[in-house]
């Protein structure tokens, strides 16, 4: 089953080094920015959303939860890269996969 999240946010790419350093060498400002556009209600009433502490990054699928960490020495320098394998991480330890396909947000459930 595919279940559609929505359109990736286009101004997470506005707060990428050089346009706006972070400092953090992995990409936090752009991880906000990008997981803020993950919310929704699936139609079996489960509430799917992503959020960020620290370098972790947190999935929930209802009562399911993944985590996983944003790791610039094994999926670095690019920041996109560092978010989106980790998110990745996080969404499949949490039951699903995430994929991305023109722009628009997916999961897909086995």
């Amino acid at each position: 089953m595919r279940v559609t999240l929505g359109p990736e946010n286009g101004d997470a790419e506005k707060v990428l080094p050089p346009a706006r350093d972070d400092g953090s060498g992995v990409g936090i400002n752009y991880a906000d920015a990008y997981l803020k556009a993950i919310k929704i209600t699936l139609e079996d009433g489960r509430k799917v959303f992503a959020k960020r502490r620290g370098l972790k990054i947190t999935f929930t699928i209802g009562d399911r939860s993944g985590e996983a960490l944003l790791r610039r020495l094994q999926y670095g320098p690019d920041e996109k890269t560092i978010v989106h394998r980790a998110l990745q991480e996080a969404v499949q330890k949490a039951g699903a996969h995430f994929v991305t396909e023109s722009g628009v947000m997916h999961l897909e459930f086995d």
